[in-house]
């Protein structure tokens, strides 16, 4: 099935244009659970219930307000947000561009492919090899669903993909207690330490990892359907006793390293040649 666009508008590079179209690039696999009567299954349902009026309000009926301080609300409508004085609404406006190692992940919101028009794809396939040979990122900006957020432009398997970006206002600082004490970490603990990272580095592949919890939750799930026993709960791992954090990290640098060995596979067999 063909993906459908979420927004439509145009890459603006200095002085080129490329028009495009935006798609999401993920789709959640997760189960999703309704509210119900325990009592007999029905589905709960909500009202939608004016808080000065009393009455059940019609979706056609309702529109956005932001509340001031002093408790008035501002009623918003559509054409309010159509005749905001921004230029991003159907414009990618190209800031600038920076290394790729340069931005934080912390930043990154939401995923999204970029489609050319057919006209566009000269410009498009220029934009993304540039963007491939120099080994930087485009920094935009970009209003989505009544939003103007900054983002980031990269070339990944021949597509142009768009990652939407917090503002740096909307990123929490870390205050933790911890940090304001001077935590002592010992010369061989850190050289243990980093045995560990080196016995269990190695390339990521995305398809080696299975979400455990959801394969466990659709077999609870199907079991119940069905009436059947629920599959047991694994046994939790025996961890052992540990006496202090270096005992700890050299049982878990043998255990990493068992564990290499293991993965190592055996040699393929040779097929019986045919008579």
């Amino acid at each position: 099935m063909r993906m459908r666009s979420v927004w439509r508008g145009a890459i603006s590079f200095g002085l080129v244009t490329i028009a495009v179209r935006l798609y999401s690039a993920v789709e959640e696999h997760d189960f999703r659970f309704n509210q119900v009567h325990r009592e007999d299954g029905g589905r709960i349902k909500y009202k939608r219930v004016c808080s000065v009026c009393g009455e059940e309000v019609e979706y056609s009926e309702i529109t956005k307000g932001y509340e001031l301080d002093d408790g008035r609300m501002v009623i918003m409508e559509n054409e309010d947000f159509e005749k905001l004085p921004v230029k991003t609404d159907k414009s990618i406006d190209v800031l600038e561009f920076v290394p790729v190692e340069e931005i934080d992940p912390i930043y990154f919101q939401k995923t999204y492919y970029l489609e050319p028009d057919k006209a566009a794809a000269r410009p498009y396939v220029l934009l993304r090899d540039a963007l491939v040979k120099t080994g930087q990122l485009a920094v935009v900006k970009i209003t989505i669903r009544q939003k103007e957020t900054l983002a980031t432009i990269r070339a990944r398997d021949d597509v142009l993909v768009m990652h939407t970006m917090l503002w740096p206002d909307e990123i929490r600082k870390a205050e933790f207690d911890f940090l304001d004490s001077d935590v002592e970490v010992r010369p061989q603990e850190l050289k243990m330490a980093t045995s560990l990272v080196e016995s269990m580095a190695g390339d990521f592949d995305p398809d080696t990892f299975t979400d455990d919890y959801r394969d466990a939750l659709e077999k609870v799930i199907a079991a119940k359907a069905e009436g059947a026993e629920l599959p047991e709960q694994p046994e939790a791992e025996e961890k052992g006793d540990v006496i202090d954090l270096m005992t700890a990290l050299e049982r878990s640098v043998e255990k990493a390293k068992a564990g290499r060995k293991g993965e190592k596979k055996a040699p393929p067999k040779k097929k019986a040649s045919s008579a």
